[in-house]
């Protein structure tokens, strides 16, 4: 088990990289990143954002020049509640395109590929009173198929947005995420594909002055799913708060890459993200990327990401990166972990008088319990403990 920290006090005795330090070194801000498939190449495995890729199951969406709109593909069905306006965009209809600029072919096959993306507003000055509800469902994962969503809070507005992802499905997808002043938005991104279905998914918002995100990401399905998520600061005083969790089975493939980008000053970031593996051939990776600009003075941030890998054959990659342009932040951290079950835990419960098979379960439980007590949405929360129990049926049975 491996873990790194850092605050302001140890900036430079713990050897992070300073304003003028990065000389001959690649920042996180000057990835490619263009509209057009024809602007992105298809990629060969050794570009460090592919390096952990499945890239053989995802090549059919690398290939794609065309996509299925028919909803015998992917279906949309959308419940939202009174006071939310549910619309749809075209490729120029702001603010659809105003927050994301893909950094991959994928991502740009999603933009150029939908005509109309599926917009969800909160207006100015008001707070939903329940949440809003996208079912995503795929009914082949022989075509490929593409679309977007655009979740959009108005100034001061308040929402939350819940997608789920069922069915099988060959799908790229673009979220994007604009907060204007003062909003607050929650966005809960579900996928629990069948086994069969591989999902790309952009995620990128655009956080204005004094707005407040949370960002969750729950994986459990699909052969192989990777989910791309930016959050950048437009304006002063701006919160994110991004948590993900994520259970990699036999065979299963789940990626999750993060950027956070301090753009604007005093604003905070949190990212929590845990984990658990089971199964020969079970992979999970998690890259999260911080970076802090040099006009964003009085930045607080901190990543962490925990792997619980509960059998032989599984494999779990994390890689926290941390830049900085300027010495003038409250703090800056990140933190990673992998490992097994702790055999004193173990120890502990069975001397009194829990089985074995129930001891590891409570690991497992408590490991998760803190993720999904930060979920304010019960049914989403009631969902998820009943999936890991699923889970844990699998492994300890």
């Amino acid at each position: 088990m491996t873990t790194t920290d850092h605050s302001k006090a140890q900036l430079e005795s713990e050897g992070i990289a300073l304003p003028g330090e990065r000389s001959g070194l690649l920042s996180r801000a000057t990835r490619h990143a263009a509209f057009g498939i024809d602007n992105h190449e298809i990629p060969t495995g050794r570009e460090e954002e592919w390096r952990f890729a499945s890239l053989r199951q995802l090549a059919p969406l690398f290939e794609a020049r065309e996509t299925h709109v028919e909803e015998s593909v992917v279906s949309y069905e959308v419940e939202s509640p009174e006071g939310l306006v549910v619309d749809s965009l075209g490729e120029k209809e702001a603010p659809r395109h105003t927050a994301i600029l893909p950094e991959d072919r994928i991502a740009a096959a999603a933009a150029e590929l939908t005509a109309n993306a599926l917009y969800l507003k909160a207006p100015a000055n008001t707070e939903a009173s329940e949440p809003a509800r996208v079912e995503v469902s795929g009914h082949d994962a022989s075509i490929a198929s593409h679309g977007e969503i655009v979740l959009h809070t108005e100034a001061n507005a308040r929402a939350t947005y819940v997608i789920n992802h069922t069915g099988s499905a060959l799908y790229a997808q673009n979220v994007e995420m604009v907060l204007d002043e003062g909003s607050e938005m929650t966005v809960i991104a579900i996928h629990d594909w069948a086994d069969d279905a591989v999902h790309v998914a952009t995620h990128v918002a655009k956080i204005g002055k004094d707005a407040r995100l949370k960002h969750i990401v729950v994986t459990l399905g699909g052969k192989a799913v990777r989910v791309n998520s930016t959050a950048t600061f437009a304006g002063p005083g701006g919160e994110v708060e991004q948590d993900g969790l994520y259970f990699s089975d036999e065979g299963q493939h789940l990626e999750h890459r993060l950027f956070v980008d301090h753009a604007a000053p005093k604003c905070t970031s949190n990212v929590l993200y845990k984990g658990a593996l089971q199964g020969r051939g079970a992979r999970s990776v998690w890259v999260g990327d911080v970076l802090i600009r040099k006009e964003a003075e009085g930045t607080e941030t901190y990543e962490m990401n925990r792997n619980l890998v509960l059998t032989e054959g599984a494999r779990a990659d994390s890689v926290p990166n941390l830049e900085i342009e300027t010495g003038e932040i409250e703090g800056a951290g990140h933190a990673a972990a992998t490992g097994r079950f702790d055999d004193e835990q173990l120890f502990y419960l069975m001397a009194r008088g829990i089985s074995e098979i129930e001891a590891r379960r409570l690991v497992v439980r408590g490991f998760f319990q803190e993720l999904i007590q930060r979920i304010e949405v019960p049914e989403v929360r009631d969902y998820l403990t009943e999936q890991i129990e699923i889970e844990l049926q699998r492994s300890m049975n």
